[in-house]
C-alpha cells in the first residue's frame, strides 16, 4: 500500500504557507480569547474555585517574583555604575535611571516572564492532561461549559494578580538598586532619592501596571488555548507546556514594544512640553 507523500513547497510557496499557518494559529488564539472574555462577562465564576486558583497563581508566585526583582535591581545598579562613574557629577542620576527602568519596563516584563514560566506552563500542562484524559469532554457531557469553568477563573487570576506581582517586583528592584548604589558604591542617599522623585511620576507607574494586565491576559489565553488543544498523550502535554511558555514570552516582548510606542506617543500628545 503506497503512502501519500507530503507536499513539497518552493521557497516562496513555503514562506506563504508559513505565514498562512501563523495567521491561522494566532487567529484561533484570538477567537479563543474573545470567547473567554464573553463568558467572563456573561456569567460569574464559582468563588470557591476562584480562591483556589488565585492562591495557586498569585500567592505561590510571590517568592520567585520578589527574589528575581531584588537581584534585577542590584544587577542594574552594578551595570549602571560602570557607566555613570565616567561622569562624576552624574552619579546622582543613577536613582532616576534605575528606578524608572524597573517601574516602566523591567518590573512588568519580569513579573510577566516569571508568571509565564511558572504559571503558564502549569496551566497548559493541567488543561492538556484534562484534554488527553477526556475530562474536558466529560464536562461538556455534563452540560458544563469548559471555557467558563476552566479558562475564566485562570484568566481572572492572571489579569487581577499580575499588577500586585508587578508592584512587588518593582518594590524589590527599587530596594535592591538603592542598597547597592548607596551602601556599596557610596552615592549620597538624598541625591539618589531626590532625582528619582523628580523623574518618576504617576504616569510611569500607571503605564507599568497597565502593561502588566495586558501581559497577564495574553499569558492566560495562550496557555489555556495550548492546553485545550493538546494531543498525543504525555508527550503532547509536555510539548504544550513548553510551547505555551515560548509563545507567551514572545507575545510579552511584542506587546511591550507596541504598548511602549503607544504610551510614548500618547504622553507627547497630552504633555507636549514636559
Amino acid at each position: 500500500m503506497s503512502s501519500v507523500a507530503p507536499p513539497r513547497y518552493g521557497l516562496l510557496a513555503g514562506l506563504g504557507n508559513a505565514i498562512y499557518q501563523l495567521v491561522v494559529a494566532w487567529g484561533d488564539v484570538t477567537d479563543f480569547g474573545l470567547r473567554s472574555l464573553g463568558w467572563m462577562l456573561r456569567k460569574r465564576s464559582s468563588s470557591s474555585n476562584l480562591v483556589l486558583i488565585f492562591f495557586q497563581i498569585g500567592v505561590r508566585s510571590v517568592p520567585v517574583v520578589g527574589i528575581t526583582g531584588l537581584f534585577i535591581g542590584m544587577v542594574l545598579a552594578v551595570q549602571s555604575y560602570g557607566e555613570f562613574i565616567l561622569f562624576p557629577n552624574m552619579k546622582g542620576w543613577m536613582g532616576a535611571v534605575i528606578n524608572r527602568s524597573v517601574i516602566c519596563e523591567l518590573g512588568p516584563v519580569l513579573a510577566a516572564t516569571m508568571l509565564a514560566g511558572r504559571v503558564g506552563s502549569a496551566i497548559a500542562a493541567e488543561l492538556g492532561t484534562m484534554r488527553v484524559t477526556e475530562q474536558i469532554d466529560a464536562l461538556v457531557c455534563l452540560g458544563v461549559n469548559p471555557i467558563h469553568h476552566l479558562v475564566v477563573p485562570r484568566l481572572l487570576a492572571c489579569v487581577l494578580l499580575i499588577p500586585m506581582l508587578t508592584i512587588l517586583a518593582d518594590f524589590m528592584g527599587v530596594i535592591g538598586g538603592a542598597f547597592i548604589s548607596t551602601q556599596h558604591f557610596g552615592i549620597e542617599p538624598y541625591q539618589y532619592w531626590s532625582m528619582s522623585k523628580q523623574k518618576i511620576d504617576m504616569w510611569d507607574i500607571f503605564v507599568g501596571l497597565f502593561k502588566s494586565c495586558v501581559f497577564g491576559a495574553a499569558i492566560a489565553i495562550i496557555s489555556c488555548h495550548k492546553g485545550f488543544h493538546s494531543t498525543g498523550g504525555a508527550e503532547g502535554v509536555g510539548k504544550a507546556a513548553t510551547t505555551a511558555f515560548v509563545r507567551s514570552f514572545v507575545a510579552i516582548l511584542i506587546l511591550d514594544f507596541f504598548l511602549a510606542m503607544f504610551f510614548n506617543t500618547l504622553y507627547r500628545q497630552i504633555w507636549p512640553i514636559r
